[in-house]
């Protein structure tokens, strides 16, 4: 199926390809409008497409560019852990091998990235090539400038030469033992001396950060031109993926990115989103919100990502409903100020209140809050005061409609929680919330348990657990179909209990190991610790 091309506007001209050009497709395991949707697949195309020795071809689930005959590179954006499926698909489809030990000298180097990769690639080491750990700013000038001097060598002299470069993690140079076939990890090595022991991410510091490089009315958001605002986040909750992995917190330059970039996008569209983990703590937000707020951008329709509480003011309400925004979105994890001491979230009952009274006096007419159960060391009356908060809330803020989004909490690698397992108890807590808040007139919208005991599964796996996601697709990918592979498996790997549940040690070796984020594991473990400090003692045992 071809894709809808004619709807693109692009925001940059893409060079044309020298005739020794390497054939590379780029693909993203997921639609068209969700693929083009990604702001981190859409840089990383255009930066392939602006170089004159590459010569890329996107790739989706439901449609492609004019593919090469012979493509060297294949690349993944990998975003969410369950697309795995269709990482899978697409190598069948291409007729590339879907493990890379059965890859020969005629198939592309499979690679990829993103941030399910950079955190934990294990997984599906089996199934690439090469990992690209961090930041595309850095990584793919030198992926490709590597590749280029062994491009006439065989296979393993290409594996063995990308793996010096800083970033650049070959799974099949290394070997994994274990304790037994179903125990915990003895050993990550280098096969050889020349592979490094560790593979440090990298991290891009810069003050420009990434904007969009095509619009168009086919993406999952009509016709929205993205900017980030700031990378990474200073709050640092123990939990949160979004934070750890991507320190230090980066905010664009105003005058010298962020404002030639919002320029940019209106020249083509009408619709400005504005990104960032924590868009409000950008240093001159206040500046930003002035600078959109002039009559000439009266027109113009702003889309924010989830803001911190206590930035919530009636001139952000005000901006917001002025470009044709009703809601916002706020984190607050819990209703229980203790449980967010665990957690290091850095706010006050008080605060969320305020929030949504100003929300409501600027003019807004909903308000979605995020939370969380089954964080380390909840207890039943963190989940009361949860109800008590919300209730709160609407009674301060009348006619403002308030919906709570709740997930299950997952731990994460290279998070102080990457110790800590998923509380089984965690369906239970949804349907409590659940039925305590409904009649009350709150919408509250629980995310599937069950799919977040797969996306722990997966965020604290191994490399065993390749063979398990191989066999889950041909059980039919269904919740059901990863127990039947254990089953299938027993014996051969650790059950669902080891990876999803348990409370690992933390002198365990963890499956990434050898990948080194922004934070030691000394230093996580120190954060963790303080966390415990807040929790219930049989956590600090």
């Amino acid at each position: 199926m071809s894709l809808p091309l004619a709807s693109e506007k692009r925001l940059f001209s893409p060079s044309q390809p020298r005739a020794d050009a390497i054939p590379l497709i780029f693909a993203f395991p997921n639609e068209y409008s969700v693929g083009i949707t990604s702001l981190g697949y859409q840089v990383v195309w255009a930066t392939l497409a602006l170089r004159d020795d590459v010569a890329v071809s996107r790739c989706f689930t439901d449609g492609s560019e004019p593919l090469p005959a012979t493509p060297e590179l294949l690349g993944f954006s990998v975003s969410w852990e369950l697309d795995y499926v269709n990482i899978l698909q697409t190598l069948e489809e291409l007729e590339v091998p879907i493990w890379a030990t059965e890859r020969t000298d005629d198939h592309p180097l499979v690679f990829g990235g993103g941030p399910v990769l950079t955190a934990n690639p294990e997984p599906f080491a089996d199934f690439f090539d090469v990992v690209l750990l961090g930041d595309g700013e850095l990584l793919l000038d030198e992926f490709i400038q590597a590749y280029q001097q062994v491009r006439q060598s065989d296979r393993q002299t290409q594996l063995q030469h990308l793996a010096s470069v800083p970033g650049i993690y070959v799974p099949s140079l290394y070997d994994v033992s274990y304790e037994s076939p179903s125990g915990a990890i003895r050993a990550i090595e280098p096969k050889h001396a020349a592979v490094p022991a560790t593979v440090v991410k990298q991290t891009y510091r810069g003050n420009t950060l990434s904007t969009s490089t095509v619009v168009t009315e086919k993406a999952a958001w009509e016709n929205i031109y993205m900017v980030e605002v700031v990378r990474s986040c200073p709050e640092l909750c123990r939990f949160c993926l979004a934070s750890y992995l991507t320190l230090p917190f980066r905010p664009a330059d105003l005058d010298e990115s962020l404002i030639p970039a919002i320029e940019k996008g209106l020249q083509v569209t009408d619709r400005i989103g504005l990104l960032g983990a924590s868009v409000t703590q950008h240093p001159e937000f206040d500046r930003l919100l002035d600078y959109l707020n002039r009559p000439q951008f009266e027109q113009v329709r702003i889309s924010l990502a989830s803001v911190r509480t206590n930035t919530v003011t009636q001139k952000l309400a005000q901006t917001l409903v002025n470009h044709d925004t009703r809601s916002i979105t706020i984190a607050v994890e819990s209703g229980s100020e203790r449980v967010r001491r665990i957690i290091n979230k850095k706010l006050q009952t008080d605060e969320i209140a305020e929030a949504a009274i100003n929300a409501k006096a600027g003019g807004l007419s909903n308000m979605k809050l995020y939370g969380m159960v089954g964080i380390p060391g909840e207890t039943r009356d963190d989940l009361d005061q949860t109800v008590e908060m919300m209730l709160a809330v609407k009674k301060g803020a009348p006619g403002l409609r308030l919906t709570l989004g709740c997930s299950t909490f997952v731990p994460k690698a290279h998070t102080p929680f990457q110790w800590m397992g998923v509380n089984p108890d965690g369906d239970k807590r949804l349907k409590l919330l659940q039925k305590r808040l409904r009649p009350q007139g709150i919408d509250f919208r629980p995310e599937s348990y069950k799919w977040s005991v797969i996306q722990a599964l997966i965020s604290r796996g191994d490399r065993r657990l390749s063979k398990l996601l191989e066999l889950t697709r041909h059980y039919g990918d269904s919740l059901g179909s990863y127990r039947r592979a254990f089953k299938t498996l027993d014996g051969q790997l650790p059950d669902m209990e080891f990876y999803v549940h348990e409370r690992w040690s933390c002198d365990r070796l963890l499956p990434w190991h050898h990948i080194q984020g922004p934070l030691p594991a000394k230093t996580l473990e120190q954060h963790l610790n303080e966390a415990l400090l807040h929790a219930e003692p049989q956590l600090c045992s």
